[in-house]
């Protein structure tokens, strides 16, 4: 199991997570980003929030080894439809 911590950056600041969560995998930290990320969406738009702009998957050392961001949860507009 490897440690991987999942911090949140909303515009210029990160927020980190000081104690990250075990997991199998790369892969497998990445399943719970986008896991995590529809609930941190969730909960910013029923709180009328703007949400984090995405997750950023580090290891214990700090080292930034992927990001997620959160706009690729957000269906893409329709060309030609009009709400």
């Amino acid at each position: 199991m490897t440690t991987f911590h999942f911090h949140l950056r909303a515009g210029d600041e990160l927020s980190l997570d000081h104690e990250g969560a075990d997991f199998a995998d790369y892969a497998a930290a990445l399943r719970e980003v986008k896991l995590a990320a529809r609930e941190v969406l969730a909960a910013a738009i029923q709180g009328g929030r703007a949400p984090p702009t995405e997750f950023v998957i580090a290891d214990p050392s700090g080292k930034e080894l992927g990001t997620f961001s959160l706009s690729s949860l957000l269906p893409t507009p329709v060309a030609g439809i009009r709400g």
